[in-house]
């Protein structure tokens, strides 16, 4: 019975680390803010010169620890739970490192999105380039797009 209230305890804390890693910052030039919207921008037009894949971690490279933190909850419950006595602590100690280290690689993986880095020349000959996350619009060298700026936010598009 202790270790079926250690799993749901478990359970319960991953579920919220989980939860509050979904916070959703969108580099994509289809998801505005609430702040954003109705807000007039700038269009621009402009010539693709060419486009490449990136990718784009929207943690910025920096883990929040809330991976780590759950991957090692879960990770000492399910080692103490194995060994008996002093052998609980250890497999306990054991599975919380296992845990840390295997929820912080989730939290990084899980951050990081397919992107593209849009180069493109101005009607006025000034180039830019503008990144932004991999929505399956197509760009290709020589299209014409358009340039959605507004607060330093610059997006690309059809």
């Amino acid at each position: 019975m202790k270790f079926i209230s250690r799993i749901v305890l478990a359970a319960a804390l991953v579920s919220s680390v989980a939860m509050s890693g979904c916070a959703y910052n969108s580099s994509s030039p289809d998801v505005y803010t609430a702040s954003q919207a109705q807000r007039e921008e700038t269009v621009r037009m402009a010539t693709v010169e060419s486009v490449r894949g990136v990718k784009i971690s929207s943690n910025n490279g920096q883990p929040s620890g809330l991976g780590a933190i759950g991957g090692g909850a879960l990770g000492a419950v399910a080692g103490s739970a194995l060994g008996g006595g002093r052998g609980s602590i250890l497999t306990g100690i054991v599975g919380g490192l296992a845990g840390a280290v295997a929820g912080n690689a989730v939290e990084n993986s899980t951050a990081v999105k397919n992107g593209l880095e849009i180069t493109v020349r101005l009607d006025n000959g000034d180039m830019r380039a503008i990144t932004q996350t991999s929505t399956g619009e197509v760009f290709q060298a020589g299209e014409r797009v358009r340039l959605l700026s507004s607060g330093g936010v610059t997006r690309v598009t059809h």
